[in-house]
């Protein structure tokens, strides 16, 4: 907008101020996503929601009312802390924070798009206190939630554990079901410490931290952390926030209008949206493994037909016909990435870990991403600038090696078994494990029969 550039003139010929710029929030999520769990293990999630929904809104207001561009840095790294929260989001809500994200994508572009129309410096700085309102709404709702029941246990609080349980399931605490679950989670906790006491006996406090997320890289885990971290590289460097956060930019540089290029920008996030869709109904049919292969040679192609389009036409772009193909190869890859690694790079890391590190591995995925991603957002501008079409064949390459390295080390992990993903990796973990769940069952039933039995005692007496 012409109104963000008089107000912000750092921004106004793009390169690295405006790449920097748009990546601190990434890099204010990626600290996020360390600092939260955390947090969460502390307080509880509801509060750690909370807090950072605080956290958030004094970022967006500094972006809303920034009088300069270092004001307007500070205020979306700040901002992206709240954003890392995303680290602390497990199980099937995993499969769908892909569609999540585009369609918020697709929702603030369009109510950006509206914006720009109208007069003055409110045309961007509403679209910055409109972040707000979410976020808000997600501090005070989650309060209408019972706290976690896994938090509940890990606290120790057990027969808060069991109130929680029956209000999630709309189930009277003595239902079967809800018993099976509670010494379920009870179990779950035993075997935690079982495990943390196994692997590192007699450490405690922030060593034990420090401890646990180097157990990733140890040699029984470390082809787990790979696959981890390489799908949400990967997910990242096929170059789809270049497409996201520049559009409007590459779309006026393979020749289109200003006005074109902006209406182009939003039908590509829709695209992403529809594509996005389909994979959460083909996902589980067609599997892990193919889409990240094929996914990854598929996308590296509408890329390599850019490159040369772009370094023969561009870039004055005096063949129309040549621009509309341009446009054309990159709604293709946009399909593609929707269909395969948009959703793989949430859906698969919590699949490879087993149950002792999964919140850890799931944790230094997700902060490979926001990594990633704060890369990708600074550099692109500057290539824009300076590589032209070569910006398209450095991705282009990206997205063949994502191919390989599927071929190579990406396992398929739909409907495997946790001790079927041993012989995956080639460990034990999940035989191990089983060992010791089996052993934390047996207290774990043990100690709420005591309960049960003490709390009887104490009816009687009354």
């Amino acid at each position: 907008m012409p109104q963000f550039h008089e107000a912000i003139p750092e921004t106004a010929n793009g390169g690295f101020y405006t790449g920097f710029m748009t990546a601190m929030l990434e890099f204010g999520a990626f600290l996020g996503c360390f600092f939260m769990p955390w947090l969460a293990g502390k307080i509880s999630r509801k509060w750690a929601l909370s807090v950072v929904v605080v956290i958030f809104n004094i970022g967006a207001i500094i972006q809303t009312a920034a009088p300069d561009y270092g004001a307007l840095v500070a205020g979306r790294t700040i901002g992206g802390i709240g954003v890392g929260t995303l680290a602390l989001l497990r199980g099937a809500l995993l499969v769908l924070k892909s569609i999540s994200i585009v369609t918020g994508v697709v929702t603030a572009y369009w109510i950006t798009y509206g914006t720009q129309y109208l007069e003055g410096e409110i045309a961007f700085r509403l679209p910055f206190g409109l972040q707000m309102v979410c976020a808000t709404l997600l501090g005070f709702g989650i309060h209408f939630f019972p706290f976690s029941p896994r938090w509940l246990a890990l606290v120790g609080r057990d027969e808060d554990t069991l109130q929680s349980l029956s209000k999630l399931r709309r189930l009277p605490d003595d239902d079967e079901r809800v018993q099976i679950e509670w010494r379920g989670i009870l179990a779950e906790v035993e075997f935690q410490k079982i495990v943390l006491e196994k692997r590192h006996p007699g450490v405690g406090g922030f060593k034990l931290e420090v401890m646990t997320w180097l157990d990733l890289f140890t040699k029984r885990s470390w082809r787990r952390t790979a696959v981890g971290m390489g799908v949400a590289f990967f997910q990242q460097f096929s170059g789809i926030n270049g497409f996201i956060y520049y559009a409007p930019i590459l779309f006026r540089s393979i020749g289109q209008s200003d006005e074109m290029s902006l209406v182009l920008s939003g039908i590509l996030s829709i695209v992403q949206l529809i594509a996005v869709i389909i994979c959460f109904f083909i996902i589980d049919a067609v599997g892990r493994r193919p889409l990240a292969v094929w996914g990854g040679f598929g996308m590296g192609f509408p890329y390599v037909i850019m490159a040369a389009l772009v370094g023969i036409y561009g870039p004055d772009w005096g063949n129309a016909a040549a621009g509309w193909a341009t446009t054309a190869m990159a709604f293709i890859y946009i399909l593609i990435y929707g269909v395969s690694y948009s959703p793989l790079g949430w859906a698969l890391p919590p699949e490879v870990f087993p149950n002792s590190s999964r919140a850890k591995g799931v944790a230094l995925s997700t902060a490979t991403v926001w990594l990633c991603n704060f890369i990708v957002g600074v550099i692109v501008p500057i290539m824009i600038e300076d590589a032209g079409w070569g910006t398209y064949l450095f991705f282009a390459l990206m997205c063949f090696l994502a191919g390989m390295w599927a071929c190579f080390l990406a396992p398929e992990t739909m409907g495997k078994t946790l001790e079927e993903m041993d012989e995956v990796f080639h460990d034990s973990s999940a035989h191990e494990e089983k060992e010791l769940m089996r052993a934390a069952a047996g207290n774990a039933r043990r100690s709420s029969n005591a309960r049960r039995e003490s709390m009887s005692a104490g009816m009687r007496k009354v």
